[in-house]
């Protein structure tokens, strides 16, 4: 290792491997010096250095000037380190350059093992330096092998795993195959760096329609919020900040050609692309579209919409096996609740009756409570004297007996059922209209009506554009009538939308 051809191997590993020059100095001088170490003995004074000039790395012993030596590796005696140094004096410490032959065939072998592992973890640094910083990006490599499910990617200068559980469902993979993902994580450890992909990420869709739409790259058009069914079905929220562009007409492109290479690379993979607004009830209504949506009931308090729809959509707003509601709901941060009109008629008849069987509610009184948004006594039972003592015509007294009869009523339902109110009131509702529905008259309505309601209305434009066609005026029809109708009377949790 200690001759000429030093720079040469340093200047090439530097060039091909990435790694910095002054690294691979350092890396060797520290190798080196171990050897010596090793061979002499530990106790010795040693210093390694590169001579760049001629390209060779030298090792100096330093040796403390006396008048007499006792430890000849420590010390050198006067008059002979006068021939090395004339100017040098007692108790100086002087170098001298130790001879390459000295160090023997297994201190040579110990430097080169050592450097190659210090040459590998450089390389490994700099791979993981290089690859951090790209966290959250697509990357395009070629499948390497295949281990137990997972994916094994070459990137060219390293290697990337693409986990079982981040593949679609649907895809395969064979040696030799490009492939494009989603970073998603770089670790690093002893074998070291790892970098993992994703394919199911919707941070993966979201970088795929950056690839494809110039102005989302360009920060025009912007996608605010995406969930995905991986490989089945997604939705997009997108918005502009140009007025002139319309950011859904942008993403599908001329004749659905953008959303089309997305939903290529995707393998089939549906995408609704929706826009995106910053009032909750308008931004569900266009979530669940190509629903109509009638009515939207806010619950603040629980972050929850009770959305009413036309008998006759339900079960194209909930999807196929609660599909489309799902999305809404993971696309929005909302829970949603999905009832018909005939379901939510029924159940606000079916609550006003219950308010008025409390004792000392009459007419007015329930009219009131109805009004303030408490639409059966389990809603009310759940009411503060604080809140019911702000609506007009309640007192502290009439409060308190109103909370304990609903409390108490509520009890009594439970015991006579063996349900929570919570249950009879707000799941059942679901169950027995929204999930029910589906099961009882979506799946089949979904077939005759509700699917082939979504091809009318752009649920499988996919098959011409990808999209659910809500871009053309599907979901722009909702964007326009869905206007907020808070009702006078409503709590500060729950307020009435009309869509």
């Amino acid at each position: 290792m200690i001759t000429s051809e030093v720079r040469r191997v340093i200047e090439q590993v530097s060039r091909d491997r990435g790694v910095d020059k002054q690294v691979l100095i350092k890396t060797l001088e520290d190798a080196l010096e171990f050897a010596v170490r090793k061979k002499f003995g530990t106790g010795l004074d040693i210093e390694v250095r590169y001579n760049e000039e001629v390209g060779e790395i030298e090792v100096f012993q330093f040796r403390d000037v006396v008048e007499e030596v006792t430890e000849p590796d420590l010390e050198i005696d006067f008059e002979e380190s006068r021939k090395l140094d004339p100017e040098c004096e007692l108790g100086d410490s002087i170098g001298t350059k130790m001879d390459a032959t000295t160090f023997g065939r297994i201190a040579a072998q110990s430097a080169k093992q050592i450097i190659i592992q210090k040459m590998k973890d450089a390389e490994r640094d700099v791979v993981y330096e290089s690859f951090i910083n790209r966290k959250g990006e697509t990357i395009n490599g070629i499948v390497q092998r295949i281990h137990r499910g997972d994916i094994i990617v070459n990137l060219g200068r390293t290697e990337a795993v693409l986990p079982a559980r981040e593949k679609i469902a649907k895809e395969t993979y064979r040696r030799g195959d490009r492939i494009r993902a989603y970073i998603l994580d770089v670790l690093q450890d002893s074998r070291g760096p790892q970098i993992v992909l994703s394919r199911r990420h919707p941070q993966f869709l979201i970088s795929l329609f950056s690839t494809e739409v110039p102005e989302i790259s360009e920060g025009i058009v912007n996608i605010m919020a995406a969930a995905r069914e991986p490989g089945n079905r997604a939705k997009i929220a997108v918005t502009s900040n140009d007025s002139d562009i319309d950011p859904v007409g942008a993403c599908v492109g001329m004749k659905g050609t953008r959303v089309q290479s997305v939903v290529h690379e995707l393998k089939g993979e549906r995408i609704d692309i929706i826009p995106w607004r910053s009032d909750p009830a308008k931004f569900v209504c266009n979530a669940l579209s190509p629903a109509e949506i009638s009515r939207v009931v806010v619950d603040e308090a629980n972050r929850l919409m009770e959305v009413i729809v036309p008998d006759e959509y339900l079960s194209v707003a909930i999807g196929k096996r609660g599909q489309n509601v799902r999305l809404a709901s993971k696309l929005t941060g909302w829970n949603i609740n999905v009832k018909s009109e005939t379901a939510y008629s029924d159940a606000m008849q079916s609550g006003y009756g219950s308010l008025m069987g409390l004792p000392g509610v009459g007419d007015s009184t329930a009219d009131v409570l109805y009004e303030q948004g408490f639409y059966s006594i389990e809603e009310l039972a759940k009411a503060s004297v604080e809140e019911l003592i702000q609506i007009k015509g309640i007192s502290e007294k009439k409060a308190q007996i109103l909370l304990e009869s609903a409390m108490q009523a509520v009890e009594e339902k439970e015991e006579g059922n063996g349900t929570t109110g919570e249950e009879d009131d707000g799941m059942t509702g679901e169950e027995d209209d929204g999930t029910t529905g589906e099961e009882d008259d979506g799946m089949t309505g979904e077939e005759d009506n509700g699917m082939t309601g979504e091809e009318d209305n752009g649920t499988t434009g996919e098959e011409d554009d990808g999209t659910t066609g809500e871009e053309d005026d599907g979901t722009k029809k909702e964007e326009d009538n869905c206007e907020s109708m808070a009702d006078q009377g409503s709590t500060e949790d729950a307020t009435d939308e009309v869509c």
